[in-house]
């Protein structure tokens, strides 16, 4: 903490005084929308043309203020350091098999994109595939990869720029040979083979004007056949009724197809068709969205499913595939207080918890038999338990917020796990403390929050803070180490982690106490959380800022102009911050279950205009200092969402505090964002919330 002040104590007479920044004149243009009798005005509409040269030239000097305004921040230098050092160590996927190979992934330490490797049965490694060969720039990444059942082939995706629009390439594994043409615009698709045939993929019409951002909401699977162009390719499902959403596969045994079908981003329906009947017709299993449900494994005619019908935690049933409707269902592993995921390898189910925003992992027999629970030492975050069904040894990796991720051997029979890799990182987890607390929310729900911080720290109120939060769409946020936060804590800062409603923790109904009318409770939680950082005296709110990323951009966007005083910093990424057009730009439509739409009634209408971020800057307030991150080829939330709230705040902030947005050009969403991009990233968003903590 003294290391912070004396840096800070420094630099202050050297940096240029904050006062009014003079920021780049956004003009006006008026347009009026009417939403149920009510006028809205949209001034600055014209930023949603990403095809514009004005609207080109206004992210230049954004950029150009924005930039200036970081590199005087002497702290970066030493930042960056640190950063590249910390970062630059050996990382390794968890290994799986495939054929005759085990491949996993790995890093050297700063190379911009992970490398596909493997092994043979003796041992010798070698390079699969080297996406930093893709790019000199590391902004084209490897998205996806999808073996055949017998490994000899592979379908991997690319994507350029971070765009969620992919190619695909097929290849024999054993010499890498290219076989047939690259596949074009596929998004949102899981590549699912058919024997060693073909596969099933699923994408949209490609967009006529802008891709960045026109509507696209008719999804449809296809079947591509190996060696055959692409537009011969059948349409299998999604031709006669549309859905924003598909995905279908052919069971391992290839006696079934499975397809689902959704609209929103939370509600599916399952259908299935025998392939060992000739002219067999499409059978419906679940019907009107009430539930997610998805075919996990077979048995012969024996489906096991995962699901939240009628069980918010899920459980796995069976039911016999000649008469799958839901009354014939059986529960195999029922529905517990805790939120239950299924994966399967060496011929067992591994049943995983999320206890309280930690991992517990059961194993299963095929006949339901609990065979063991599965230890670890600690509490944190498990991923794995997945292979072939023949593999005596599968693995799994652990991590937490202060232990970096290593990997683990598993013997399926004995329940014995070993090391299999452990990082070599200059940092000791037992110089941290990870502790987790329950804070009652505003209506009295109790919500957890993890805090993070070097061991002797004096909680005195006065300690620089950041505290993360997402809360939507039904996605948990689960512990896992970080560079970026490590160099925080080292810092002496503190970094807080709060598992607000919305999010997937605790359930369907956890998940649903944060959506469309409930959305405030999201708020709620969060600034709770901030109140009870302040309360116990990890911080206060002149050293506290607040971060979120897409759904968490939302989050801090509509805490930041509820309650500015809160909060002195607040950095919202990539996030949903118009929320009365929202889903009129790609994909966005299918994120109404979570916040419903402006068109769909006058309540949800004056619901959502009572918290959107863009519409919700007032006149004559100081909000706190704020940097908005947004990627200029983000075709998931597009950045005109930031471009709008950066031209209100920028507007009608009054004082001191500085209203910047950051435009990552040549990026996306998130997703494939090379190492030398996310260090960069870091270091601005780090240096900007130290200086303007300290200023």
């Amino acid at each position: 903490m003294k290391h912070i002040k004396f840096l800070f104590s420094f630099f202050l007479f050297f940096f240029y005084s904050h006062g009014q920044i003079d920021y780049p004149l956004t003009k006006k243009n008026i347009v009026i929308d009417t939403y149920f009798d009510f006028n809205i005005e949209d001034p600055y509409r014209w930023l949603e043309d990403d095809t514009s040269s004005e609207v080109k030239e206004w992210i230049n000097k954004q950029n150009e203020l924005t930039f200036s305004y970081l590199d005087q921040i002497p702290v970066r230098k030493n930042l960056k350091k640190r950063l590249k050092e910390l970062w630059n160590y050996e990382k390794i996927g968890t290994p799986f098999k495939e054929g005759k190979y085990t491949y996993y992934y790995k890093n050297n330490g700063l190379q911009n994109q992970y490398v596909l490797y493997r092994k043979n049965d003796k041992e010798n490694e070698e390079v699969f595939i080297d996406p930093n060969k893709f790019s000199k720039d590391g902004t084209i990444s490897l998205a996806g990869i999808s073996f055949s059942e017998d490994g000899s082939l592979l379908a991997y995706s690319i994507s350029e720029g971070g765009s969620d629009w992919r190619k695909v390439i097929v290849i024999e594994t054993e010499n890498k040979n290219i076989i047939g043409d690259t596949l074009l615009d596929i998004k949102f698709s899981g590549i699912n083979w058919d024997g060693n045939k073909g596969f099933y993929y699923s994408t949209y019409e490609k967009p006529k004007n802008s891709v960045l951002s026109e509507k696209t909401d008719r999804h449809k699977l296809f079947y591509h056949k190996l060696n055959t162009s692409q537009k011969n390719d059948k349409v299998i499902f999604g031709e006669k009724e549309k859905f924003r959403y598909i995905s279908g596969y052919i069971t391992k045994d290839l006696n079934y197809l499975v397809i689902s079908a959704s609209n929103e981003t939370s509600g599916n329906n399952l259908y299935i068709k025998d392939l060992k009947k000739e002219n067999a017709k499409l059978v419906q299993i679940t019907y009107n969205f009430e539930s997610n449900s998805y075919i996990s494994h077979n048995i012969g005619n024996k489906l096991y499913i995962h699901t939240n019908l009628n069980a918010p935690n899920n459980r796995l049933i069976t039911v016999n595939a000649e008469n799958p409707n839901v009354d014939n269902w059986i529960d195999f592993i029922p529905e517990t207080k805790n939120v239950l995921s299924v994966s399967k390898g060496g011929g067992y189910f591994f049943a995983k918890y999320f206890v309280d925003a930690n991992s517990k992992i059961l194993q299963y027999n095929y006949e339901g038999k609990l065979i063991r629970e599965v230890k670890f030492n600690g509490k944190g975050n498990v991923n794995g338990f997945s292979g072939k069904e023949e593999e005596l040894e599968i693995f799994y990796n652990f991590s937490n917020y202060i232990t970096p991720r290593s990997s683990f051997k598993y013997n399926v029979k004995t329940g014995e796990s070993e090391l299999y890799w452990a990082p070599n990182i200059n940092f000791d987890s037992k110089d941290f403390i990870s502790e987790q607390h329950f804070f009652t929310s505003n209506d009295g729900t109790k919500v957890p929050i993890s805090i993070m911080y070097k061991k002797g720290l004096e909680l005195n109120g006065a300690n620089p803070t950041i505290l993360y939060g997402y809360g939507g769409f039904n996605i948990s946020l689960k512990p896992s180490f970080s560079v970026i936060n490590a160099v925080w804590l080292e810092q002496g800062g503190i970094y807080a982690v709060a598992n607000l409603r919305g999010g997937g923790e605790y359930g369907k109904e956890w998940h649903d106490a944060g959506t469309k009318m409930q959305k405030q409770n999201v708020f709620d939680d969060f600034i709770s959380a901030a109140e009870f950082l302040i309360q116990n005296k990890y911080t206060s709110s002149n050293h506290l800022a607040i971060n979120g990323r897409s759904n968490g951009g939302l989050l801090v966007g509509a805490c930041m102009t509820q309650r500015p005083e809160l909060f002195k910093v607040a950095i919202p990424a990539v996030g949903v911050l118009d929320m009365l057009r929202y889903h009129t730009f790609t994909s966005g439509a299918g994120w109404a279950y979570d916040y419903g739409t402006s068109e769909q009634s006058k309540e949800m209408f004056e619901y959502l205009y009572n918290y959107s971020p863009v519409h919700n800057v007032k006149e004559e307030v100081e909000y706190p200092a704020t940097l908005i991150l947004t990627g200029d080829h983000d075709d998931r939330v597009v950045p005109s969402h930031s471009f709008k709230f950066a031209a209100q705040l920028q507007s009608k902030q009054i004082g001191e505090n500085p209203t910047l947005i950051r435009i990552e050009t040549n990026a996306g969403h998130g997703a494939g964002t090379p190492v030398d991009k996310r260090i960069e990233e870091a270091v601005d968003v780090i240096g900007f919330i130290l200086f303007n903590i300290f200023k």
